[in-house]
């Protein structure tokens, strides 16, 4: 069943991204006039500072306020992060760099036993994450995405459309359901739409016989997993 809730804050996207040790300052400025500067990692290590792993669940990550006025700004700055456990690094492109990812002939190098996942956008990279935090596997999941969207599309042609992972309720070893939100059919609300469990591990199944299968092969383009790929003509890709 679809219901309406509201809109999700997820406007902060980072920019260029490349690797320092250190932390660097950023300058943020405020339509009050106000130019303030903020102190920002450019690696974050979700495991090492747990702190991250709440803030990007929640949509707080990167959040500030300007020193003047007060106002909350959601600031775009270049990132990788780094996540242990799963072996996973996570290099963030903005949703404005898109097209330089898909030009981009190498990636970059690191001395680690690590894979390189790119993700573009920070909305993005709050869903991967939290995709991978419930423990479930990206591919299928964005496989649901690009089957929700030919749905959505059907009735909403001229929509620009986005679909997102919300979050997972009930219990994994019996029913449960899959949470996902799309924007984009109406102004300043979200379409939820619930998906049983069982159609994920279908997916899953189906994406383990068969990685191979066209659609799972359209939703990757080198070290970047998303159901955007099937949007973009593949000359662009």
């Amino acid at each position: 069943m679809e219901t309406f809730v509201t809109l999700l804050d997820y406007s902060a996207v980072p920019t260029k991204c490349f690797l320092k040790d250190a932390n660097v300052k950023r300058k943020i400025s405020c339509l009050c006039d106000n130019t303030f500067e903020v102190d920002v990692p450019e690696e974050i290590n979700l495991e090492l500072n747990p702190e991250y792993l709440k803030e990007i669940l929640e949509g707080n990550f990167f959040t500030f306020n300007c020193e003047s006025c007060g106002k909350k700004h959601k600031p775009e700055f270049p990132l990788f992060v780094l996540w242990p456990s799963k072996k996973i690094r996570f290099e963030i492109f903005t949703e404005l760099d898109r097209g330089e990812f898909y030009r981009r002939k190498k990636p970059p190098l690191f001395k680690d036993s690590y894979t390189l996942e790119t993700i573009i956008g920070y909305p993005e990279m709050a869903d991967r994450i939290a995709v991978i935090n419930d423990g479930f596997e990206p591919v299928p999941v964005e496989a649901i995405k690009y089957f929700l969207q030919l749905k959505a599309e059907e009735e909403y042609k001229d929509d620009e459309l986005n679909i997102w992972y919300y979050g997972f309720s009930g219990d994994k070893a019996g029913d449960g359901q899959l949470e996902f939100h799309i924007h984009g059919i109406k102004e300043n609300e979200v379409a939820v739409m619930k998906i049983p469990l069982a159609l994920y591990r279908k997916y899953l199944d189906d994406y383990k016989r068969r990685p191979k299968n066209e659609i799972y092969k359209a939703l990757r383009v080198r070290s970047y997993l998303s159901v955007k790929n099937t949007m973009w003509p593949e000359e662009l890709r």
